[in-house]
């Protein structure tokens, strides 16, 4: 699913780093090596139809490389 972040993400927290990662190996091979952390916030998003809705994201984030993989974890609205 295609989307736009419209506001900031808010409530960043941590869920995993490097070796509790369950796709760290993927990521090491698509990416390179890194210190890999998975984290989740809460955003304003605008879906492909247009509609604007407040969401839980997640995504891989490791410095160097930035925000990757990012997903809708569900919907908070």
């Amino acid at each position: 699913m295609h989307f736009d972040i419209i506001k900031e993400i808010e409530d960043i927290e941590t869920i995993a780093v490097g070796g509790n990662i369950r796709d760290i190996m993927r990521l090491r091979k698509q990416y390179g090596a890194g210190r890999w952390r998975k984290l989740k916030g809460n955003a304003s998003i605008r879906l492909q139809n247009g509609k604007v809705r407040k969401a839980e994201l997640h995504w891989y984030e490791a410095h160097g490389f930035g925000r990757v993989k990012m997903k809708i974890k569900q919907f908070l609205d």
